[in-house]
């Protein structure tokens, strides 16, 4: 289909410029002795935030220009230390990363080789150099300026956390750039004298629910939004600062969350939450919507997966879990023929996930008329290894110390 002139005069319509013609050159990057040229991605020849910086990636502007490069160089390293992966950091190592950050404090990205696979390495970057593109796309539209009214830091608890991404805070508490909160129960205030006099009469040590889930000092504490509408509120204004996708706020009611924390002797401090609809059956091409928590879709006998669109960090988190999940199931499989359908209903993952994961991996090939699932050995080795390193973790969920029953409505 085509559109012909319809004769008007479009001479008074602006151009559509590229990144550097419409770049403000009097910014400069914050990261010291960078002179703002290159880019993260590659694509632009100047930059203006750490996140887009090559200098703070420890990298040039001439790396990042040339990704084919890159890559063969990346694959190189990965084939030198093919060997050493999972294995624990030599002593060598150790003190390389301790002299990389005495040398340069925060102001360059910790080394990361050797710390993880180079499969989930290499998403990771991936998720970066499309963060920061996404990032540098809102400064240019004017949605987000050096002057705007954007939370830049927050102190919670006893960390300072630098902010990725705008929340929709009160303005008189955005424009300050820095919040302080209370991390038991969300609180956000304007100052640190504030939150000190607070803390001092603040009774919340967890969150405000039932604890349905404890190994060690993991817990987790399901809330409910309709009963604790502004603490769930300050709980999403909060993920709002770290995820940029996330669209839910203020209209919580129709949710549960499942809020983890970690005990110590002062409380049950804040690591992370999902949440789950309770008021509208979600039933679609994805399945049941259980958002992260595959122990309960299994206690509900329903396969689940993730609310989409995924940002890009989050798909890097589900697609390690659902790789993680694939491993073991095939290392455990003592057929002949494998379904689809049969490891959905075992581990609760929903097959769209389970394909694109298998895809991902390179373990699905159509051959002769069908599909085939290829068992990598090498991958589940691999697995077996960083199983056997972290077997009595607390952080590996145990179904035996969940005390939980599906709440009426999901």
């Amino acid at each position: 289909m085509s559109m012909k002139d319809s004769g008007s005069d479009l001479s008074h319509r602006p151009k559509r410029r590229r990144f550097h013609e419409s770049y403000n050159f009097n910014m400069k990057c914050p990261t010291p002795g960078c002179n703002s040229l290159g880019h993260l991605t590659g694509k632009h020849e100047r930059h203006f935030s750490i996140s887009g910086c090559p200098l703070y990636h420890n990298l040039s502007a001439d790396e990042c220009k040339a990704p084919t490069e890159r890559q063969l160089r990346y694959k190189e390293k990965v084939a030198e230390m093919r060997k050493k992966r999972n294995a624990s950091l030599t002593k060598e190592q150790k003190e390389k990363y301790m002299e990389h950050r005495q040398t340069y404090g925060n102001t360059r990205e910790p080394l990361l080789e050797n710390l993880t696979s180079e499969y989930d390495l290499e998403l990771f970057r991936r998720a970066q150099a499309r963060a920061s593109e996404d990032l540098e796309k809102l400064r240019l539209q004017g949605q987000i300026t050096e002057g705007s009214n954007m939370i830049k830091t927050i102190a919670f608890g006893r960390y300072e956390l630098d902010t990725w991404y705008h929340s929709p805070y009160p303005e008189e508490y955005a424009r300050l750039g820095r919040l302080y909160m209370c991390e038991f129960c969300l609180k956000y205030m304007k100052s640190q004298t504030i939150l000190r006099r607070h803390m001092a009469k603040c009774v919340w040590k967890h969150p405000p629910g039932d604890e349905i889930y404890r190994k060690g000092s993991i817990s987790v504490f399901e809330v409910d939004g309709k009963k604790n509408k502004i603490y769930c509120q300050n709980l999403c204004l909060l993920a709002k600062l770290f995820l940029d996708h996330k669209t839910l706020y203020y209209d919580v009611e129709p949710f549960l969350f499942y809020v983890m924390t970690e005990a110590d002797n002062t409380g049950c401090h804040l690591i992370g939450y999902f949440s789950k609809v309770i008021m509208i059956p979600l039933s679609n091409v994805y399945g049941n919507m259980n958002v992260s928590c595959y122990l309960l879709s299994k206690v509900e006998e329903k396969v689940g997966s993730p609310e989409r669109p995924l940002s890009d960090l989050g798909l890097i988190s589900y697609r390690s879990y659902w790789k993680e999940v694939l491993l073991r199931y095939l290392h455990n499989f003592q057929g002949k023929e494998i379904s689809i359908k049969e490891i959905s209903q075992e581990t609760a993952v929903n097959p769209v996930d389970i394909v694109s994961t298998l895809q991902a991996l390179q373990m699905l090939k159509y051959w002769k008329g069908k599909h085939l699932v290829l068992k990598r050995q090498d991958l589940i080795d691999e697995w077996i290894a960083k199983e056997a390193k972290r077997c009595n973790s607390n952080k590996i969920m145990d179904p035996s110390c969940l005390k939980w029953t599906p709440p009426k409505g999901t």
